[in-house]
């Protein structure tokens, strides 16, 4: 089990790095002015203006980019409790991204890799926090004062 939650955590670690890379270096001109073009319309229904903040969308595709860089990397070498912070910001990420995706009434194929992406990310944290919670049990031992009786 270990084995394959390591390489999900690898798959989705790089997954996350090359699509946050993507949105922050221009790949070509084309695939840049659309991402742009998405990134407006992400702006408007963007989940915190739900608290009176508008996003503005260059900004909004560069922080979403930079998120998804560094928490990507963080998911593949980062130390445990680094690799479940990234995750739990990808899971509040894809879920930002589903909503967005709803609220814009994109068609179900378009928002179905956001929500098998926020699948897999909640797989690979019940699996993690289950491994840890049913690791080996350990009896404890009992300090015996000096001087009392045995029985």
């Amino acid at each position: 089990m270990p084995l394959q939650l390591g390489v999900l955590r690898v798959l989705l670690g790089v997954f996350f790095a090359l699509t946050g890379a993507a949105k922050l270096f221009q790949v070509s001109a084309p695939v840049s002015q659309q991402m742009k073009d998405l990134f407006k319309q992400f702006a408007e229904v963007c989940p915190l203006k739900v608290f009176g903040y508008q996003p503005d969308p260059i900004n909004y595709q560069t922080a979403v980019g930079w998120l998804e860089l560094l928490a990507g990397l963080l998911l593949i070498v980062g130390p445990p409790v680094l690799q479940e912070i990234s995750n739990m910001l990808l899971i509040l990420l894809m879920m930002g991204a589903v909503f967005t995706l709803v609220l814009l009434k994109e068609s179900p194929s378009t928002y179905i890799p956001a929500v098998v992406c926020l699948g897999l990310l909640l797989l690979l944290d019940s699996c993690q926090f289950l491994a840890r919670t049913t690791g080996p049990v350990r009896c404890k031992k009992i300090p015996v004062a000096l001087g009392s009786p045995r029985s």
